[in-house]
């Protein structure tokens, strides 16, 4: 498998008043288009604001980024943009879906800021609510659906562009454990289908649906295993 991620020497300090936090440090890693790689960690420990370097709504403070072959430091602030907007989708833990759209305009949107014509998007929102099984909420609203509702709605979401690279933040961390395990489940279909997935989870259990569990501490990577649930 061809490398769609690879960081080196990756450091961010946040600079606040007088005080210099060093929200991660000197990290190098590689990730493999089609992985499957969790990231583990207590609040603070960086996994967060890794998540944001690797999907462009962040740049390092110093160190080397490249997506997809394409060194991110040399690129324009269009470029990252549209490089997010065609590869990258993010599935949150409080599902961030705006209260004011309905299911179907949810998932619309980012085909809209690709200026995909009407007929196409309404083809592809109703196959993608149709396959996670949430046709039936097309125009509900947010408050109107249950929490797994909400997150199979964010999954379509990020899903809808047929993005290279998904990430999720604690997707699971506002749900029961059966509709967590749904979502992991959907997640784990994805990564089957080629698309690589970077979660970061609190959940061993979650974590086990991923072929790589890198542990992080104070910004720094402290350890890699493979999960006990892949061959």
């Amino acid at each position: 498998m061809s490398t769609l991620l690879e960081l080196e020497n990756i450091t961010k300090v946040y600079q606040s008043d007088q005080v210099q936090t060093t929200a991660l440090n000197s990290i190098s890693l590689k990730i493999r288009q089609g992985e499957f790689v969790s990231l583990m960690g207590t609040s603070g420990s960086g996994k967060s604001t890794l998540l944001h370097l690797l999907g462009l709504l962040d740049l390092s403070s110093s160190g080397t980024y490249k997506f997809n072959n394409r060194t991110v430091n040399d690129l324009t602030k269009k470029e990252i943009v549209s490089l997010r907007k065609l590869h990258v989708g993010f599935v949150f833990q409080n599902f961030n879906l705006i209260n004011d759209l309905d299911v179907f305009e949810n998932v619309e949107l980012p085909l809209i800021y690709l200026k995909i014509d009407r007929a196409s998007r309404k083809k592809k929102v109703d196959a993608i609510l149709d396959r996670l099984g949430i046709i039936h909420k097309i125009k509900s609203f947010p408050q109107q659906l249950s929490g797994g509702q909400q997150q199979r709605v964010a999954i379509a979401r990020a899903l809808i562009t047929e993005p290279k690279l998904i990430l999720a933040d604690e997707p699971t961390g506002n749900l029961d454990s059966e509709q967590g395990n749904e979502v992991m489940e959907m997640l784990s279909e994805q990564n089957e289908k080629g698309t690589t997935i970077v979660m970061a989870t609190h959940n061993y259990n979650d974590a086990t649906y991923s072929r790589r569990i890198i542990k992080m501490l104070d910004g720094q990577l402290l350890s890699e295993n493979r999960s006990v649930n892949v061959a």
